[in-house]
């Protein structure tokens, strides 16, 4: 858990200058129209819904556009048709890496995506190349200014698999299976999460140490993250903080 962790604190690092970024906005919202055509446009009977509401909001997302997506996606007016995609390749130094996408082209998001594996010295490989790797969970966070213990108390007796102290945060990682009873018992308890989503956790983690792999590897990820169609990005590797900070991605 951990090296998967230390990986995410530097995407985290990097999504503070990002959340400012229209992509970013774009890319919430397409997950709440996607929320809402399948599942309605009512939160309380649509947890998917409900946590892509809480995901925009806590990113600044303005209540209008909000608003805007759920009815797009309920069919008030012209919704684009997007389908779920998943691509999975190599980076530099055998780092696998898996995305999430959402697309209105399949053929263009393929496209953009394979150009970036092949400039950053990468590969976009074949379906479940590398995705069996990674194990898909359910994550949710919480401010440190809970109590620890009786989190850990409550989440464990809801049969969440772990909780961990972060960096900034305290997190529960659950089974896909128990996600939405686990968030909503811990809310029950008074819990308020932060975040709640479903993420990939590597298997096992490579370290890389060589400034030049590193390089390579943040700025696939970079690019990639800032592709208007690509959700989420994950890598089995880990980066040394002193080695990250020298990369100018």
């Amino acid at each position: 858990m951990s090296g998967h962790s230390k990986w995410a604190n530097i995407k985290n690092k990097k999504a503070k200058t990002d959340s400012q970024k229209a992509v970013v906005f774009q890319k919430y919202s397409r997950e709440l129209i996607v929320a809402a055509r399948l599942g309605g446009p009512d939160p309380a009977g649509n947890f998917r819904l409900r946590t892509a509401i809480e995901k925009a909001k806590a990113a600044g997302l303005p209540n209008d556009n909000i608003k805007r997506a759920i009815d797009k996606g309920a069919g008030a007016g012209a919704a684009d048709n997007y389908e779920e995609l998943t691509y999975e390749g190599y980076a530099a130094g055998g780092v696998a890496v898996v995305l999430e996408a959402m697309t209105d082209n399949r053929n263009r998001t393929a496209g953009d995506v394979r150009s970036i594996f092949t400039k950053f010295n990468g590969n976009l490989g074949e379906s479940n190349c590398v995705s069996w790797m990674f194990d898909k969970k359910g994550s949710i966070e919480f401010d440190t200014s809970v109590d620890f213990e009786k989190l850990f108390e409550a989440a464990i007796n809801l049969d969440a698999e772990d909780v961990s102290e972060e960096e900034d945060c305290y997190k529960v990682i659950t089974s896909v299976e128990n996600f939405q009873s686990v968030v909503e018992g811990l809310e029950a308890e008074g819990f308020k999460s932060t975040t709640a989503e479903f993420t990939r956790i590597p298997q096992n983690t490579i370290e890389v140490t060589d400034l030049k792999t590193a390089t390579s590897v943040m700025r696939l990820i970079e690019r990639l993250e800032e592709l208007d169609d690509v959700q989420n990005v994950y890598a089995n590797c880990t980066i040394p903080d002193e080695i990250a900070e020298q990369v100018e991605v």
